[in-house]
């Protein structure tokens, strides 16, 4: 039995706006912050509207530089659905490109490695397809804000 390659399919730009890290020290397994998400937009064929005032990237910095990514927020779309993202991921690269991406300065994307996953939900009919849909999500990190080309897995 041969099965289907999976295949990715462009759902939408996420522009999200940051609000300042804020620090927490070291955890248990590396140094702890919390980075609000504030606001921005989202933009594709599939999902467009905005990025809600609720949320954050809650990170764990490993000593090897390794970021781990675990954010939870919210969209409403232009249609006024709200939707739930739930985006885990990794953020890694050679040490003086992770050193210039926290200084806030512009960084090539493809010079670190910044993929997610993520799981979106919503109670609104016209977006149930979100519910039983796989998502992973290619980032980059800009001084105060991320983009992420999410995509569904098909």
């Amino acid at each position: 039995m041969i099965l289907p390659q999976p295949k990715l399919d462009h759902v939408c730009t996420l522009q999200v706006t940051l609000d300042p890290i804020r620090e927490m020290g070291a955890g248990r397994a590396g140094a702890r912050r919390i980075i609000p998400i504030v606001g921005g937009t989202v933009t594709g064929l599939r999902l467009s509207g905005r990025i809600l005032n609720v949320g954050a990237d809650w990170q764990t910095l490993f000593t090897d530089g390794l970021a781990e990514l675990d954010t939870r927020y919210a969209m409403e779309t232009d249609d006024g659905a709200t939707i739930e993202i739930l985006n885990y991921g990794y953020r890694h690269g050679p040490k003086e490109v992770l050193e210039a991406v926290a200084r806030g300065e512009a960084v090539d994307p493809a010079s670190y490695y910044m993929r997610t996953h993520a799981r979106l939900e919503t109670g609104d009919e016209r977006y149930a397809w979100v519910n039983r849909t796989l998502f992973v999500g290619v980032g980059a990190r800009n001084q105060s804000s991320v983009q992420v080309e999410l995509y569904a897995i098909a």
